[in-house]
């Protein structure tokens, strides 16, 4: 599949080939959908924590006599149905990641690449480089563009003035082909992928 590839100032710099097993694929959300949650799993802390009875700061001596009183029987003021008393069975620091097979992660890729080709929002840029780290250039080459929240893919290292000039700019955000991933593609409204990180997504996903 043909691709027409633009310079920043917006003309047109030639075109590229992309490949159909990668970006001409028809999108499923059930693929997509179980990327996105095997991420964000991956991405939670996990620090909850509450207080067993064990921890609580009552004393462990039993509160009154097991009979006679006429009212029920309980040990220390750290059970659980007392007032500031121990939780029972609360969270406690966990990871909430599980696995997921590395062939359906790459798949995943490949169907939130193709999901942006087929919505028209994928840019073929010819390269991510500025002379000098001035984010007034960029700022104005991405108003012009039409960029609101964009997501640039450059190749294996990113341009550091590019990426420097793109740090203060709201909605634009910068990754080498490596950090490329299905949840940071959906969640913007543009994809730009230059030359340099088509070849690299290509050489990464067959």
């Amino acid at each position: 599949m043909k691709a027409d590839a633009i310079n920043l100032d917006g003309k047109k710099a030639g075109s590229v080939d992309l490949d159909d097993a990668i970006f001409g694929l028809e999108p499923r959300a059930d693929i997509l959908h179980r990327v996105v949650r095997w991420q964000r799993a991956r991405a939670q802390q996990g620090t909850h924590k509450v207080k067993t009875r064990s921890e609580t700061s009552y004393s462990g001596k039993k509160i009154y006599r097991q009979k006679g009183t006429g009212g029920a029987r309980h040990g220390d003021r750290n059970a659980p149905i007392f007032r500031k008393g121990g939780v029972y069975k609360g969270p406690v620091p966990r990871s909430h990641a599980h696995d997921l097979p590395k062939k359906f992660r790459k798949l995943g890729l490949r169907h939130a690449l193709s999901a942006k080709a087929a919505e028209g929002a994928l840019v073929v840029l010819e390269s991510a480089e500025l002379k000098e780290p001035k984010t007034a250039i960029l700022a104005k080459a991405v108003k012009e563009r039409g960029w609101k929240r964009v997501l640039i893919i450059d190749g294996e290292q990113v341009n550091e003035n590019f990426a420097r000039a793109a740090a203060n700019l709201e909605g634009v955000d910068v990754l080498p082909s490596i950090g490329a991933n299905v949840y940071d593609i959906l969640k913007r409204d543009t994809l730009v992928i230059t030359k340099a990180g088509v070849e690299a997504l290509e050489a990464r996903l067959k």
